[in-house]
């Protein structure tokens, strides 16, 4: 079933990553283009030094295996900044909009401004 989303298009993402199911044997076994960094390790990444340093291992391994990156749970433009300048490419949180529905987003979209004190990804990072 996966292949037949990677072939229609669709990238694979592993959610949640270095908790619950989403382990390093998934990591192999599913061959996937993105991993998601947990909140948990965002959360306290600029104030606990365990946080920070999970974190930079997740993204130097997701370097190393040529895989993007995404940090959830994204809520100050400290952790924006933390997480760019060391080659993460896109960042998901109440920092820049609340879950809502695809109706919604779409419209939210089309109307948002960028946040203000945001620091912006890289023009061309590097995977």
């Amino acid at each position: 079933m996966i292949q037949a989303f990677r072939e229609a298009g669709y990238e694979i993402a592993i959610d949640d990553f270095g908790t619950g199911y989403s382990n390093l044997h998934n990591l192999h076994a599913l061959n996937v283009d993105i991993l998601k960094i947990d909140k948990t390790f965002v959360d306290t990444l600029t104030t606990n030094n365990t946080s920070h340093l999970i974190a930079e291992h997740i993204i130097e391994m997701a370097r190393g295996l040529r895989l993007k990156t995404i940090a959830e749970g994204v809520e100050t433009p400290e952790q924006v900044s933390w997480l760019y300048k060391r080659g993460v490419q896109y960042c998901q949180g109440w920092l820049f909009a609340k879950a809502m529905p695809a109706r919604e987003f779409m419209q939210w979209l089309a109307n948002a401004p960028a946040p203000a004190n945001v620091p912006q990804p890289p023009r061309h990072a590097e995977i």
